[in-house]
């Protein structure tokens, strides 16, 4: 069983930046991919960001050239990196990650983290 801990959300200014985190702990066997996803209120939840174990990273549209998604395997943590945030990026962010066992694929979700772009 895996446990995904997200910290990072904040209220913050049209234009500012925030740094979101999410460690991953517990029996861990191997963890593929790891992402980002969002959900603002009365919308779906949307895909933001997510990285392989390799590096290979993918975007939504809406935040390409804003958002940066990282990851330090030997840690088990992924980092998702926003500048020149927009209120429309308000939303509960929330880490996934995707683990490969002998017994099977498994998914895991945080429990979010709330990101507020305001003046």
């Amino acid at each position: 069983q895996v446990q995904l801990a997200e910290s990072g959300g904040d209220l913050v200014q049209p234009g500012g930046s925030l740094r979101l985190s999410c460690a991953a702990s517990g029996s861990i066997f191997s963890i593929n991919a790891m992402g980002w996803y969002r959900q603002a209120p009365a919308k779906q939840r949307e895909l933001v960001a997510a990285i392989t174990s390799g590096g290979s990273s993918n975007y939504a549209d809406s935040v390409k050239g804003r958002f940066t998604i990282s990851r330090d395997n030997a840690k088990n943590t992924v980092y998702l990196q926003m500048n020149s945030l927009k209120p429309e990026d308000t939303a509960v962010y929330s880490c996934n990650a995707e683990e490969s066992t002998p017994g099977g694929e498994y998914d895991y979700w945080g429990q979010g983290t709330q990101v507020t772009v305001s003046s």
